[in-house]
């Protein structure tokens, strides 16, 4: 709660939205989430932001849209993310796909790369909807944002993650790291839902080959990858991402 002495120091919810450059509803969830909390006036309960704070995290925070994913995707209670990220079904998924894809391949530099990013992207998307299916634990569709500016993907999903999915063929696996590991390295079969392993080995191999990198959680697992690297970085990430979350930089 703040006194009025306070107040040059501090932004209404509406400017530190103009100033982060996200909705006012993105805002009030990250507030929710902890992630970007606000202050409160001592009468009528709105919303402010210290100027200070709001400044720090746009310096260090220059992949907003990872770190918006990040919020959404490890929440304890899921809403859906703002339209012009969200994607409720494969179609429009598709859709965007398509559009990335163009503005893609009139981005300088990209000429001969742009094919692989966009299947790269693609198939990481269509193995959140091939997995869950309707099976979605309670947001369905996925998180889906990029900024060619900055050069990355983000995608996200609060599906069943790749333990429980890997799990049905391999009830053995214990931990998000063993699964994570298992679907990059082996094929397991071509049936769904566990297909989405395999696919997820072509991911693999792009960025192997390409100048792609690659970050992938799933659980409170997290998979690094760059081109060249034949070994893969896996390490207990200290968060719990209900589904997975994916960064694609290049």
């Amino acid at each position: 709660m703040y006194r009025s002495s306070d107040e040059k120091q501090l932004l209404s919810i509406g400017e530190a939205a103009q100033k982060l450059g996200v909705s006012l509803q993105t805002l009030r969830r990250w507030d929710k989430s902890g992630a970007l909390p606000s202050v409160r006036a001592q009468t009528g309960g709105n919303r402010y932001y210290r100027r200070h704070f709001i400044e720090s995290f746009i310096r260090s925070t220059s992949m907003r849209l990872f770190h918006e994913a990040l919020a959404w995707a490890s929440a304890p209670i899921g809403q859906e993310p703002d339209s012009e990220v969200y994607c409720q079904n494969s179609g429009v998924f598709q859709a965007r796909v398509s559009r990335m894809e163009l503005l893609l391949m009139r981005t300088p530099g990209l000429e001969e790369l742009y094919s692989i990013i966009t299947s790269t992207a693609g198939e990481i998307g269509n193995n959140s909807f091939d997995h869950n299916l309707v099976n979605w634990p309670d947001i369905p569709g996925i998180y889906f944002g990029f900024d060619l500016d900055q050069r990355y993907i983000v995608l996200a999903d609060r599906g069943q993650g790749i333990l429980t999915t890997l799990k049905r063929v391999r009830p053995e696996l214990t931990s998000d790291e063993e699964a994570l590991r298992l679907a990059f390295t082996e094929t397991i079969s071509g049936r769904a839902p566990e297909r989405r392993g395999n696919g997820l080995k072509y991911v693999r191999n792009n960025v192997m080959k390409y100048p792609l990198n690659l970050l992938f959680e799933s659980g409170g697992a997290e998979l690094s990858l760059s081109q060249g690297e034949t070994d893969l970085n896996i390490i207990e990430s200290g968060q719990a991402i209900r589904g997975c979350l994916v960064l694609i930089t290049f």
